[in-house]
């Protein structure tokens, strides 16, 4: 608990910092600037001059509310094999756009036209004015994949083959307090049936873990979750300008139907910083940190914190799915964003994290555990910035390739 306080520390620091950088003004919080997308290129105007297809006169892409951005691909998927994936991604305006942010909307169903399907719908919805801030996360998933235990009890080619049935249902609603800072509650369902062992050894043997790890089990943790966000991002797809904070309290009761009796807390803070003045191009760092623990020690094996399964899923890259999991975890990533071509088709990144877990044979902050990779960037977008973001990454013992629309965070 002591560590969970020291940490807790740097964290109130860096949320007031971001809070404070922004004018915290009874109104929204906008930039001053203006991109000129006409001096951008993107794979929809390529398309268009192969088609010879042209925008009737007098049209302004500028003018429209919704945004979308499309793109199948075929991967190998943790658990082994290969599925087809369909990402969609919407971008969209409720309001006006000079006092209301870009909604993105994503929808990415994958199937192997065998035993592995999913339909994860995940949503970042700013109402008119941004008065209200709605964040959702919808799955239904078959989903085979590998775990590693606790902490760091085993090695890079020590783990066992999982396969369960998972149901997601997080609907958040956040009211606007005052500037970027928003405020609300949410519900939040995870459940997962059938929980078994692919491999020769049981879950519960493998992990020394009693909660959520019985032979053809099930858990599910139902519960309410307090939210606090700082938000000046006004493009969540591509963050040109802004910064986040995020801080979620959650509380999953027996009298809702959990399993057990536990509860989460959930801090996160992303920073971005942009090396030139110039909002057509692409010169940025960017950060971001978060820290995850639950408390009681009833909390099913498949919902303590780990890698891959943070509110965005955007951890981990150059990890597996799933690699280091615990009762407490700490992630740190950084980012270098370029452009390539002058007109913000090509760019690339380079990126780097650091993961630190508790657990039986390691302790927070004691050991860290290292990736590092690059990624190409093809303007699918210029209008919302959606990018198809193509991303190699590796750590010890592991190496690979990811592929996605919009940035990772």
């Amino acid at each position: 608990m002591n560590k969970c306080l020291f940490l807790f520390l740097p964290f109130t620091f860096l949320f007031s910092t971001v809070c404070s950088a922004q004018s915290l003004v009874n109104e929204i919080e906008k930039t001053s600037f203006e991109s000129d997308t006409s001096r951008q290129r993107d794979l929809i105007d390529i398309g268009r001059e192969i088609l010879d297809i042209r925008p009737p006169e007098g049209q302004k892409s500028t003018g429209k509310k919704m945004y979308f951005s499309f793109l199948p691909f075929s991967t190998s998927v943790p658990g082994g094999g290969t599925a087809l994936i369909t990402s969609t991604t919407a971008g969209f305006y409720l309001g006006d756009r000079s006092d209301t942010y870009l909604s993105q909307v994503t929808f990415t169903p994958y199937t192997n036209f065998g035993k592995r399907f999913g339909f994860p719908i995940r949503s970042y919805v700013w109402l008119k004015e941004n008065k209200w801030v709605i964040d959702g996360d919808i799955r239904w998933l078959k989903y085979p994949h590998e775990t590693w235990g606790l902490g760091t009890e085993h090695g890079s080619d020590e783990n066992i083959n999982l396969d369960y049935t998972y149901v997601r249902f997080y609907q958040h609603i956040l009211k606007r307090i005052r500037g970027g800072f928003f405020m609300g509650m949410g519900y939040d369902l995870d459940y997962r049936v059938n929980i078994r062992s692919k491999s020769d050894q049981s879950l519960a043997d493998f992990t020394g873990y009693s909660w959520g790890t019985s032979e053809a089990g099930s858990s599910v943790s139902s519960g309410l979750s307090l939210n606090l966000i700082f938000d000046t991002r006004s493009n969540s797809i591509n963050t040109l300008d802004g910064n986040y904070a995020n801080l979620q309290f959650r509380i999953n009761p027996t009298f809702m139907g959990s399993s057990d009796n536990w509860s989460s807390l959930y801090m996160e803070v992303r920073k971005y910083y942009r090396l030139t003045d110039d909002f057509n191009k692409q010169n940025m760092l960017a950060f971001r940190n978060f820290f995850w623990t639950v408390f009681n020690s009833k909390t099913p094996y498949l919902d303590l914190p780990n890698l891959s399964w943070d509110p965005y899923n955007s951890s981990g890259r150059g990890l597996p799915l799933s690699r280091y999991r615990g009762k407490s975890l700490y992630y740190l990533e950084g980012e270098y964003r370029r452009d390539i071509t002058t007109n913000g088709l090509l760019g690339f990144v380079v990126f780097a994290n650091a993961t630190t877990v508790s657990g039986p044979k390691s302790t927070l902050f004691g050991n860290w555990n290292l990736a590092t990779g690059a990624g190409a960037r093809i303007k699918f977008n210029k209008a919302s910035g959606t990018n198809i973001a193509i991303d190699y990454g590796f750590s010890k013992g592991y190496r690979g390739l990811s592929l996605g629309l919009g940035e990772v965070f």
